[in-house]
């Protein structure tokens, strides 16, 4: 079962760490989406041996991947469309701490927003369209599952 938890929070005057950017500025977030992806994505190691492997193995999998996050956002964003600036902020959870950090992180940042612009979601991915993302890790045995926080950023940053 996939579930959606969309939440706003408005005008919060408490700084948000995650939020927190070398430049010292703070995002003010308006509204916030959480998605979350059942199981798991390929990871960084996977996509270089499908590259090397096959000429186009390596797209396969990034597309196959995308698929997956193009059909959990528009079942579970159904019609959000979010056109300001967004921070976003992802949860690993690995069913056991075999694959290195950044292996898990690395190719899966990337087909999930490259997901979220083609569902529709996000309007682009460049660096006006998500300002920043952080990622944090955990082991669920039974539960694998990839959760984005994404939070709207106020638009004068």
């Amino acid at each position: 079962m996939v579930t959606i938890d969309v939440h706003a929070s408005y005008n919060s005057s408490q700084p948000m760490a995650a939020g927190q950017f070398a430049a010292g500025k703070e995002v003010d977030a308006s509204m916030e989406y959480l998605l979350i992806i059942p199981g798991k994505l390929h990871g960084f190691n996977d996509y270089i041996s499908a590259e090397r492997s096959n000429r186009y193995g390596g797209a396969q999998m990034k597309k196959a991947d995308q698929n997956i996050v193009i059909h959990c956002a528009r079942k579970q964003l159904r019609g959000v469309k979010i056109e300001s600036p967004v921070y976003m902020e992802y949860t690993w959870y690995e069913s056991n701490r075999q694959r290195d950090k950044d292996n898990i992180c690395a190719f899966g940042r990337k087909v999930i927003q490259d997901g979220l612009v083609n569902s529709g979601v996000l309007h682009g991915d460049g660096w006006k369209h998500i300002i920043g993302f952080s990622d944090k890790f955990e082991v669920d045995r039974e539960n694998p599952r990839i959760e984005v926080l994404i939070k709207e950023a106020a638009e004068n940053i």
